[in-house]
């Protein structure tokens, strides 16, 4: 005959999933809060004064800017051309420049930095720290100093809201500290898996890895039949708390006026223009008097979508400006104050190979 052995109903033991909302206390100025999510956005406080208007920016008599001279064109078209391993030299100790012609590209750039805040519970094992709820009234969470970042840099900071903090028993373990263990069912032991919880080997001697029981110690419990709660780490309470948000983002917006030179737009984006304007304030006002009417249009569109979605606009506007250089019936361009060459169609190319 032989023998049988019966192993306990498996059960996978994961305790609740989230907090109950009992679990948490009524705070007055976070009625929204909730545990592990963002439900508790918080608009800022109605101003006890009016804001600020914008007020134009200061006038500009001279929006131009000055061109490069041919000396400086040519120095910046040579090191292009050495800069290229397949490319000869000919054409700037040979070239002549037949023509200069000077082109204006304007960027306007409006950066909004605006500060939002939210709230949600938040729980660790305690272990002795401090509890404060109830002590008196927490600060409204517009009232509690952060500390700002360096203006029109995204940042994020965390803080623990005071008198908000209380201990209660785990809702994971119940306040026991431990939860089953998954492996073995909660019961310490688990089928050998040598003998298969027969007792015996197949040649009828008695199976020396679980003595002849069928069952050995659970090596994830140590035989316990349960394991440290996670959540409370074995302390059985939890110190459970409001955690303030505190969120920095810069909204940016660019707008490039197409120019009819011939250089793409995208080379811009990797040099650096001439400032020609900047503003900045609670809200700023658009651009006045500027002679390119694309520009004084897009200010004006710019500011007043980030007056309807963010509070606190800032606004530059940069100047990027590029020659043309011509060289027999070769155009060349020169752009940026670091003075790069864009060159697409270079008259005198080779093939190299590096061995």
């Amino acid at each position: 005959h032989g023998k049988t052995m019966f192993a306990p109903p498996v059960c996978d033991f994961h305790g609740p999933s989230a907090p109950p909302a009992s679990m948490f206390d009524t705070v007055p100025g976070y009625e929204g809060t909730v545990a592990g999510g963002e439900g508790g956005y918080l608009p800022p406080p109605m101003p006890s004064y009016p804001a600020p208007q914008p007020q134009p920016g200061p006038a500009q008599s001279n929006w131009n800017i000055p061109s490069i001279t041919e000396d400086t064109a040519r120095e910046a078209f040579s090191q292009y051309a050495s800069s290229k391993c397949c490319y000869s030299s000919a054409p700037v100790k040979d070239g002549v420049i037949t023509n200069m012609e000077a082109y204006n590209t304007y960027r306007y750039r409006l950066e909004t930095f605006n500060e939002s805040r939210t709230t949600e519970w938040s729980q660790q094992p305690y272990n002795g720290q401090p509890v404060d709820a109830y002590t008196q009234s927490p600060p409204g969470p517009w009232d509690i100093p952060a500390k700002a970042p360096t203006f029109f840099q995204d940042d994020k900071q965390v803080i623990k809201v005071p008198n908000t903090s209380s201990v209660k028993n785990c809702h994971t373990c119940l306040g026991m500290g431990r939860t089953p263990c998954n492996e073995c069912a909660g019961v310490g032991n688990k089928i050998c898996w040598v003998c298969n919880g027969a007792g015996n080997r197949s040649s009828g001697d008695r199976c020396h890895h679980c003595q002849g029981r069928g069952r050995v110690n659970c090596s994830h419990c140590h035989g316990q039949g349960s394991r440290e709660c996670k959540t409370c780490k074995g302390k059985r309470q939890l110190l459970v708390f409001i955690n303030l948000k505190v969120i920095w983002t810069n909204n940016l917006d660019d707008y490039i006026v197409e120019q009819s030179s011939g250089l793409h737009v995208v080379n811009l984006s990797k040099v650096s223009g001439q400032e020609m304007f900047r503003d900045a304030q609670y809200m700023v006002y658009p651009v006045m008097g500027f002679p390119d009417s694309n520009v004084v249009r897009a200010a004006e569109r710019l500011v007043r979508e980030h007056q309807t979605f963010f509070p606190t606009p800032h606004d530059s506007n940069n100047n990027k400006y590029l020659i043309m250089l011509e060289d027999y019936s070769h155009i060349y361009f020169v752009y940026g104050n670091e003075f790069k060459v864009s060159a697409d169609n270079y008259p005198a190319t080779c093939c190299c190979t590096v061995m």
